[in-house]
């Protein structure tokens, strides 16, 4: 059986970075202040190559793919709709924020990210990056994907890397 040869393209640039505002809840009842980081974003993609180019994935592309889904969360409030402490609901072009019962906040909802997340943590957003990657990539021809990492980082030396292996 012939080898399957794998390999690696990784992409960090100065322009796939986010600046947004969010919370986190902890353990028990306990939420943390609303504040903000510059986040930064390093995506490497692992496969086969394309037979035609022998490449794994263009660069353009994945350029391409994160600076679009880095800006849809750019100088946002990240909320998590799958956390059970924190009700979100949105009141025509405003979103009301409630934390344990509580309300917190009220955002013009044009400047809010409403995330399929339990939690907007480091880890959280490295995952929800990654299935976007992955989701994206996959639609395309002539990709032979194996696995898909995001590391998102909130402050200098302080990040989250999120694999996802196919098959």
């Amino acid at each position: 059986m012939p080898a399957h040869k794998n390999f690696k393209v990784a992409v960090t640039k100065d322009n796939l970075v986010f600046a947004s505002a969010h919370f986190i809840t902890f353990p028990g009842h306990r939420c943390e202040r609303l504040h903000g980081h510059n986040y930064r974003t390093r995506v490497v993609v692992e496969g086969g190559l394309n037979p035609e180019a022998h490449y794994v994935v263009d660069f353009a592309e994945l350029k391409k793919l994160m600076k679009r889904l880095t800006d849809e969360i750019d100088h946002k409030v990240l909320l998590p709709l799958q956390n059970p402490k924190i009700q979100l609901r949105e009141e025509g072009d405003r979103v009301s924020v409630t934390v344990v019962g509580r309300p917190c906040y009220m955002f013009p909802r044009d400047d809010c990210a409403l995330l399929p997340v339990p939690n907007t943590t480091v880890e959280m957003l490295a995952q929800y990056l990654a299935s976007r990657v992955l989701q994206e990539l996959a639609g395309l021809g002539g990709v032979d994907l194996t696995a898909v990492e995001v590391e998102v980082e909130e402050t200098v030396g302080q990040s989250a890397t999120y694999r996802e292996s196919l098959g």
